[in-house]
């Protein structure tokens, strides 16, 4: 067991090593920290930490660096997480309140979170099997073309505006607006094609020529949720820091931009008791991503959990303002979700 003075020195060397980017000595330590001992007696607490494999010399300086172990321990010891400011919580309210629909929202989140953590931000859509359908409408625009909207309960809302060739009549738009409601309104989205196509032969006379035209487009809608998605901003702030990946930073940009692989990572991912899940450099299980941190937290619908928003980063960053940045930009997005 790690006795308390060499934890409360790993503590500080990681503090200054994400300030300063530079190795930690034990000198620097006794000047900028109150530990009360010599310096000699610090670099003895370091020896323990270094043979726990919590630090490392980066080459034949005095000073010492976090390894992951070291960095995980320092969070998992976190008494505190670094709360946002007053600015930083006016900005969020003020970035989500002009969204009005579930693209834009996620889109603004994306980039509040880049800026507020100067790291990669992404944010994963509502998967197919979480949401429902809340509404179907059609909407007359001239006597040949017709705006459908498909409203799911995430909030997010799909519109597509469709050519009737052989034109329609008021009268068959409203009924075949109710008819669909009437058959998918409240029902998952993965068995609203099902529930149509099965369907189909309840509708006769002149609805039919228009049905036909307008349930494949429906069908089109659903499938385009049905397409897991992760929104990413903020590439350029990991292209600033490329120093701090060994050879080239382009297989890491690579596995970021691979939706499939950033889906299956943060999919495998537990809230912590932080209330955020985080993977430290070589816990990932992509190659790509073994000098990155990737932090995430679970934004919810209806008092559930529908997807995951969080940052992707070197391991050296700012744990304690990232969770609480993550953690307070999912809290309003819940929040925002629900009065789309």
């Amino acid at each position: 067991m790690i006795p308390e003075r060499p934890l409360e020195v790993l503590k500080a060397i990681v503090q200054d090593y994400i300030q300063s980017n530079e190795p930690v000595g034990s000198k620097s330590l006794v000047e900028r920290h109150s530990f009360g001992v010599s310096a000699a007696t610090i670099r003895n607490d370091m020896a323990i930490l270094e043979e726990e494999e919590l630090i490392a010399a980066p080459h034949t300086s005095s000073g010492r660096v976090p390894t992951d172990k070291g960095y995980r321990l320092f969070v998992d010891r976190l008494n505190e997480v670094k709360p946002i400011s007053n600015a930083e919580r006016a900005a969020i309210e003020g970035f989500l309140s002009k969204s009005s629909d579930l693209d834009e929202t996620l889109s603004q989140t994306a980039r509040l979170l880049s800026q507020l953590t100067n790291e990669i931000a992404l944010v994963q859509y509502p998967s197919l099997g979480k949401a429902s359908v809340r509404h179907i409408e059609l909407i007359a625009i001239d006597e040949k073309r017709l705006l459908l909207m498909l409203i799911t309960d995430s909030g997010r809302i799909q519109q597509h505006v469709m050519e009737v060739a052989s034109g329609y009549e008021a009268t068959a738009v409203e009924k075949l607006r109710n008819f669909l409601n009437d058959k998918v309104a409240g029902k998952p989205l993965s068995q609203v094609n099902k529930t149509l196509r099965s369907s189909k032969d309840e509708i006769a006379g002149p609805l039919q020529a228009l049905a036909n035209t307008v349930i494949p487009e429906v069908a089109l809608l659903v499938d385009a949720n049905s397409q897991e998605k992760i929104l990413l901003a903020g590439t350029s702030n990991l292209a600033k820091r490329q120093g701090e990946f060994p050879g080239s930073i382009s297989p890491v940009l690579e596995a970021i931009e691979e939706q499939v692989v950033l889906l299956k990572l943060i999919s495998e991912m537990q809230a912590d008791q932080h209330g955020v899940s985080l993977r430290i450099g070589r816990e990932n299980t992509v190659d790509a991503l073994l000098n990155t941190s990737v932090l995430v937290s679970g934004y919810e619908n209806q008092g559930s959990e529908v997807a995951k928003v969080g940052v992707i980063g070197p391991t050296r960053m700012d744990y304690s303002s990232n969770i609480g940045a993550v953690r307070a930009v999912a809290r309003y997005l819940t929040q925002s979700l629900g009065g789309l």
